[in-house]
């Protein structure tokens, strides 16, 4: 597993904020089609899940996106 977090670590660093928009655009699509495929009862489960999954990862994104801006201004 380590050597899959190596791998994308280098894959980062070569690369732009196009191609993580890129990767962005894509993990959004396949979260449409999963979402497609999930049955009227369990939609709530998964909006639930997204919804805290999208806090948890968001809030620690925007406080480096602030620090890196924080930074770039000093």
């Amino acid at each position: 597993m380590k050597c899959l977090f190596d791998y994308a670590d280098k894959y980062l660093e070569k690369s732009d904020w196009k191609d993580l928009s890129m990767i962005k655009f894509c993990l959004f699509s396949m979260g449409v089609l999963a979402g497609t495929c999930i049955s009227e009862k369990k939609k709530g489960y998964a909006r639930a899940i997204a919804g805290i999954v999208f806090v948890v990862t968001y809030i620690p994104l925007m406080a480096k996106f602030f620090a890196v801006i924080a930074d770039k201004s000093e």
